[in-house]
This record gives structure tokens, C-alpha cells and sequence, in this order.
């Protein structure tokens, strides 16, 4: 049985083409540009292939506001706005609870609050009522003086719940940007790019970039503004707001996308906003604290600062307590009660971060049995993980191990014990290869209900069904993964010379910025570089290397990653595949490399194989001479006996091959352990059963220690005589 803890090699993608016209090209766009080769190269390998391409990226030419008229109902949901304005009605705006579904119903609220809207807003618990539109939200609503419902980020799929709305008087706006199945719900308007009869052309808009174009489009129409006025005062007011959620979503950082990031970003750096000032400043508190004795220094803002630093902050209200918390932050003109609120989301990233680490303990257990084979996706449940992070927990097994998962949760169910009837809901995410979507539509007879993209959804199932919906998803993606979709893929742009990788490169590809999905950060490859130095940091959470050409050394940071997970060794040559940054410090600006993969390059593997094969050769009869270094003395099973010893009894019982060989030469230099002499020593150990030594693969052992008081006769070995006969006769 195929188990999944079995890890498969990255397969690396390099998307630079070594030829004649493509080196043309290259020089020709960095010339016309005035910039770097290398950025030239960035440029080409995201389809700005040509000078004038690459001159409007660059300098955003190319990016234009669309007409939001070409969406479809916009012009309807306008009109019903307007109407309820003007009538006095109570509007009340349905979010979901994410960032996305945050930063959406802040920017519409706030809008309407701006033309006069009798408005409040509405947010789903995540716990206690889950995703999507409920009828007894809609009944709360309504007993609220509630009669019409704007739904952001949501809602296109709550078909039964806009009919049960329309019989007791409610009406309904869907804006969502969702996957729509085939019937929709019958609401004055349903705005969302995807629907097939939708010409709007650009497909890629987060919830809170069709709430944006909805209300350019009402500056438009009802307000008289010309587009571009509409769209500058829209964007002078929100920007920040539909940036942050545009980036927490994963939208394609291009198009529209790409001009929203960019001046979001802006407004951010300079933001007026209380709200949001509060919480930079808190999150920031953390670091500011370990920089005690230094000038303070001011957050960069960019897309992964917002990705990674404030969208968990925001996610965490949701996830963990009620993301009404975080718009009351955005919403705040009161700047002590915006601080106290960014401190209590920081203190809730805190607890999600643990509840995080909890689940995911468990769920690495559960898959430790796991057979990919016949079940390539990977479908897991228990009655007591939190409901708002098991999507974290999913993403962080598909990337772990490029396998869709989905974690069910049937927490808060009310009887003590376990009913085929309880619901439990889930969180999934998908590979490239699965639409998870499509998926879900193949088991629907088993579900209660389900929603979202291509490669992130949300669902309801009963226990009974459970095992149903497993058999029936693992069928689907038997029939439409195929073994490439599951080995991970990272992409890089070119190989670099050593020499190339410089404060001015890090410095010249911030030209692309804003980074995102479509327009990632650039990735390079170094090859045959030398390990000159590995340290771990953050108690060995992290490792920083020191990596070398012979003459000029760079600094290298691998997150997530401890010196033990890497398999390679100081001396070792290894091939990168890393992002560049600009690290500062002290007031001092260096290059730093951002690792993420590396792998033993083709020279050192080539010299693990020589060594492999030299001990095959002389353990299957082959004569060797004293300069091969084979031939272990009593020193050497003291060296090696002493450090199983010290390993085990300080319980680590696993050791790899080249593991053993490096401690030893680090802590005694008299002892000179070369790959084929340990490899000898672990055979006559075992012969003399001097220790138990379990094979776990080829180059890793497990250890048990034998006490015994009799000193150990290696002369008794018949492997060492065998040796010795081999090692002379070539004499």
C-alpha cells in the first residue's frame, strides 16, 4: 500500500527559453526600458513579450477600468438601490465572514451610509449558522425593519432562501463572485462575473471587486459622474479597503486587479483610515518589541505584508470569534476603541495560530494510515475541530502534500451521542487538475449543501453520508487526476550566475510589483552552489545558510524548514530555487535570497552514487586499497557506537546515513568516517548485534541499545575478515 507520508521530489519549472530569438527579445526590451536583462526576462515570461508589452506593465498602460455596465444586472441592482433609498427602506448588506466578506460589506455600508441609506449590515456565525444565506437570518432581518437584502461575497447559490424571502416581503441584490450552478436565485438583480450569460470579460474580481463596480457604476448613473470621475472618487475612498480583500481572495493580480492592488497599496502606505492604522500598528507591536534598542521601524506595505500579516488578523474575527469584530474595526472613528479592538484580533490570531497547530497534529496522524492510491483525495473528520480553521488545515495538507483534502468538523452538534443525522461542515481545497466545485456537483446527492471556486470550497454532510461522499469524490478524481497533477510544481523564471544575484537585481524586479496569482513573485535557480554554513533559527523553525561560488558568499533564508528537514550537509553542492529580497538592517541595505527548494545538485548526487556503488562493488567481492578508506578500526565503532548512544538515550532513535558521518566529523576530527567505512560499521553492527538496527529506508536506521557488560570481540566479525582478504590481494 502506497502510504502518503512518502515524499515526492519538487518538480522544478523553468520558464526562460534558451534560444536565439528569445535572447533577441530579451536584449531589445531591456534596452528600450533601461532596465535590467534579467527584469526583461520577468517581463517576457509573463506574455510581455514585446516592447511596447512590457513598456505598458511596467508603467500600467495596458490596465484600464472596464465599463461596469457590462456586467450583467448591474444596471437592475442600481435601480433597486435607488428605489429603497428613496422609499426610506432599511438595507441591510449580507457578508460573508472572511476577508473578502469583510472588506465588502464595509465598502458597501459605507457607501450607502454616504448617499443617506437607511443601512446596517448583516454577518453570518461561522459556528453556529455556517456559510451562505440562512432563512433564519432572513426572519432576524426582517423582524429588524430589514426589507431589502444586498448580499457581497455571497448568495449565489441560496436559491430556496431569496424564494423563502420573497414570500414574507424581503427583497434580495446578489453581488458575488462564486461559481454559479445552473439556476439562480430569482432576486431583483444577480451581479457576479461568472454567470454564463455575463459578458462582463473580466472573470477574476474578488466579492468586494463587484461590490467596487457596482458602485462606480451607481456614481455613474445616479450621481451624474463621468466613469473616470466615478472611478477616482470610488477609489479615493476605497481602494485600501478593496485591495485588502482583492489579495486575501487569491484574485489574479492583473487587469483591473492589478490597478486596484497597486493604488490600494498606496493608500494603505498613507492610510487615514482609524481602523486599519490600529491594526498595522498592532501587529506591528510584536517586532517593534524585539527592535527595542533600534529606531522603530515603519511596516513596508505590500501584497504579501497584506497576505500574511494582516488578512490572518482580520480572518481570525471569523475563524475563531464573529467577523462583525472586524468591521466594527474598519467602521471605527473612535481611535482608543480602534486599538483595543486590533489588539483583541492580534490575541485571536494568537489562539487561531494554536487551535491551528492542534488540528493539524491530529490530522498528520490520521493520514499516517492513508492510501493514496485509492484514495487520491484526502477526506478526514472528527467531532471536535473548530469549524473556522479546518480550512487553514486543509490548505496546509494540499500544499504539504499536492492531494485535494477536505476536514469535516461535526462540532456543536447538540446530542452527546453520535447520529447518522448530525451535520458536520467542511472545508476543502484542491489541486490544479481537480475543480473542486465540479466535484462537489458529482456527490450532491450525498450533501447537504456546498459552494465556492475551483480550488477552495466550503460543505455541509450527515455522518451517514459521510463515507458516501468519500467513495463518491475519490471516484471523481480517480477519473480526472493524473499522477502529474500530484507532484508539486514550482516555477522559476531563469537560472542565474552567481554573480547575477546583487542588491540592484532585488531592487530592479520591484518594477512588477504588486506580486500575486498571475504575476507572482519572480523565482531563480543557482545550481551547484556550496553549503558554506547551516544554522537554525527560531529554536530551529527556520534555517539560514550560507551559500558560495569558492569566492563570494550569499545569505540565505529557508522558512519553515529546520537544518534536520534539509539532507544536506556543509561542503554539500546543492541547487536553489529562491525568491530575492532586500533585507535591511541597522540602517544597512544587503541582498538576501528566500529559499524555496533545493535539492543536492547533479554533481553531488553523482558523488552519492559513486559512493553507493563502491560499496556494492567491495560488498560483493570487489578489492579495494587503504586509500579507499573502507576499512573501519576499533576508533571508528567507538566514534559511531558513542553517538547512536548519545542520540538515543536523548530520544532521538532515527538517524540518517550522512547524518551519522557529519556529527561525527564535526564533534572529533581524529576520526575520519567516510560514506562506504559507515556503511561497513552499521553491517558488522548489526552482524555482532551490538545494536538493533532497523532499515526505515536506505539511508535511514533505527536504533534500540543493547546493555552489556562484555567488551565486544570485533574480531569476530566475518564481515571484517572478508574485508581485510579484500583489501590485500590487492596489495
Amino acid at each position: 500500500m502506497l502510504k502518503i507520508k512518502e515524499k515526492k521530489e519538487k518538480n522544478w519549472l523553468i520558464k526562460s527559453i534558451d534560444s536565439p530569438e528569445y535572447s533577441a527579445k530579451i536584449t531589445e526590451i531591456a534596452s528600450a526600458l533601461g532596465i535590467n536583462p534579467i527584469v526583461a526576462k520577468l517581463l517576457y515570461n509573463r506574455g510581455y513579450t514585446d516592447v511596447s508589452k512590457a513598456k505598458a506593465f511596467v508603467y500600467m498602460e495596458s490596465e484600464m477600468l472596464l465599463n461596469p455596465f457590462k456586467m450583467k444586472d448591474v444596471d437592475k441592482g442600481i435601480e433597486g438601490i435607488r428605489a429603497a433609498i428613496a422609499s426610506g427602506e432599511r438595507i441591510t448588506v449580507y457578508g460573508d465572514y472572511d476577508v473578502d466578506g469583510v472588506t465588502s460589506v464595509c465598502t458597501l455600508y459605507l457607501y450607502l451610509k454616504s448617499l443617506g441609506a437607511k443601512v446596517d449590515y448583516y454577518i453570518p456565525n461561522r459556528a453556529g449558522e455556517g456559510y451562505g444565506v440562512s432563512t433564519q437570518a432572513i426572519d432576524a432581518i426582517k423582524e429588524n425593519g430589514g426589507s431589502l437584502i444586498i448580499t457581497v461575497d455571497t448568495g449565489t447559490t441560496a436559491v430556496e432562501e431569496v424564494e423563502y424571502a420573497k414570500s414574507i416581503g424581503v427583497k434580495f441584490i446578489v453581488t458575488d463572485h462564486h461559481e454559479c450552478r445552473s439556476d439562480l436565485p430569482d432576486a431583483l438583480a444577480v451581479i457576479n462575473p461568472h454567470r454564463p450569460d455575463c459578458e462582463y470579460p473580466f472573470k477574476e474580481l474578488a466579492g468586494v471587486g463587484v461590490v467596487f463596480k457596482l458602485i462606480c457604476a451607481y456614481e455613474e448613473r445616479v450621481m451624474g459622474r463621468s466613469r473616470i470621475d466615478a472611478a477616482k472618487r470610488i477609489f479615493s475612498l476605497y481602494a485600501d479597503l478593496v485591495a485588502i480583500g482583492t489579495i486575501a481572495d487569491v484574485m489574479p493580480i492583473k487587469e483591473e486587479n492589478r490597478i486596484i492592488v497597486r493604488y490600494g497599496l498606496s493608500m494603505i502606505e498613507k492610510t487615514e483610515r482609524i481602523g486599519l492604522a490600529a491594526l498595522i500598528e498592532a501587529a506591528s507591536a510584536k517586532n517593534d518589541a524585539q527592535r527595542s534598542n533600534q529606531r522603530k521601524k515603519k511596516a513596508k506595505i505590500t501584497s504579501g505584508y497584506i497576505g500574511y500579516t494582516i488578512a490572518p488578523r482580520i480572518n481570525a474575527a471569523g475563524r475563531i470569534k464573529t467577523a462583525s469584530l472586524a468591521v466594527e474595526l474598519f467602521l471605527s472613528q473612535d481611535r482608543a476603541r480602534a486599538k483595543e479592538i486590533a489588539e483583541e484580533l492580534c490575541h485571536t490570531n494568537k489562539e487561531r495560530q494554536a487551535e491551528e497547530n492542534k488540528i493539524m497534529q491530529e490530522a498528520y496522524e490520521k493520514i499516517e494510515s492513508y492510501d493514496i492510491e485509492k484514495n487520491p483525495v484526502i477526506v478526514l473528520d472528527a467531532d471536535n475541530w473548530h469549524h473556522g480553521v479546518i480550512g487553514i488545515v486543509a490548505s496546509r495538507i494540499t500544499e504539504k502534500y499536492t492531494r485535494p483534502a477536505i476536514l469535516v468538523s461535526f462540532e456543536g452538534n447538540e446530542s452527546e451521542i453520535p447520529s447518522a443525522d448530525d451535520v458536520g461542515k467542511g472545508s476543502g481545497r484542491s489541486i490544479k487538475g481537480m475543480n473542486l466545485v465540479d466535484a462537489l456537483c458529482y456527490c450532491s446527492d450525498h450533501l447537504v449543501k456546498f459552494g465556492g471556486h475551483e480550488l477552495a470550497a466550503g460543505l455541509s454532510v450527515t455522518r451517514g453520508e459521510l463515507d458516501n461522499f468519500r467513495r463518491l469524490i475519490n471516484e471523481y478524481a480517480l477519473n480526472n487526476l493524473t499522477d502529474a497533477d500530484m507532484v508539486q510544481t514550482v516555477e522559476a523564471d531563469c537560472v542565474l550566475n552567481f554573480t547575477d544575484v546583487n542588491l540592484a537585481l532585488a531592487k530592479n524586479i520591484q518594477l512588477l510589483e504588486p506580486y500575486g496569482v498571475s504575476n507572482p513573485i519572480p523565482g531563480f535557480v543557482l545550481r551547484g552552489v556550496t553549503v558554506n554554513d547551516i544554522n537554525g533559527i527560531s529554536d530551529g523553525k527556520h534555517t539560514r545558510l550560507s551559500l558560495g561560488n569558492g569566492r563570494y558568499t550569499l545569505s540565505a533564508m529557508y522558512f519553515s524548514n529546520s537544518p534536520d528537514s534539509l539532507g544536506v550537509y556543509v561542503g554539500d553542492k546543492v541547487d536553489v530555487l529562491f525568491n530575492l529580497d532586500v533585507n535591511e538592517w541597522g540602517g544597512r541595505e544587503s541582498v538576501q535570497m528566500i529559499i524555496r527548494d533545493l535539492k543536492p545538485s547533479r554533481t553531488q548526487k553523482e558523488i552519492l552514487e559513486s559512493e553507493l556503488a563502491l560499496f556494492e562493488e567491495i560488498k560483493n567481492g570487489a578489492s579495494f586499497s587503504a586509500d579507499d578508506n573502507v576499512l573501519p578500526d576499533r576508533n571508528d565503532f567507538a566514534a559511531v557506537y558513542r553517538l547512536i548512544q548519545n542520540s538515543v538515550r536523548s530520544g532521538t532513535d532515527l538517524l540518517k546515513h550522512r547524518d551519522i558521518i557529519f556529527k561525527i566529523k564535526n564533534s572529533d576530527e581524529r576520526v575520519n568516517i567516510g560514506y562506504v567505512k559507515l556503511k561497513v560499521i552499521i553491517m558488522v553492527f548489526k552482524e555482532l548485534n551490538i545494536v538493533s538496527i532497523e532499515d526505515v529506508d536506505d539511508e535511514t536506521y533505527k536504533f534500540k541499545l543493547h546493555y552489556s557488560t562484555t567488551k565486544v570481540q570485533l574480531d569476530k566479525s566475518s564481515i571484517l575478515r572478508r574485508l581485510r582478504s579484500q583489501m590485500n590481494r590487492r596489495g
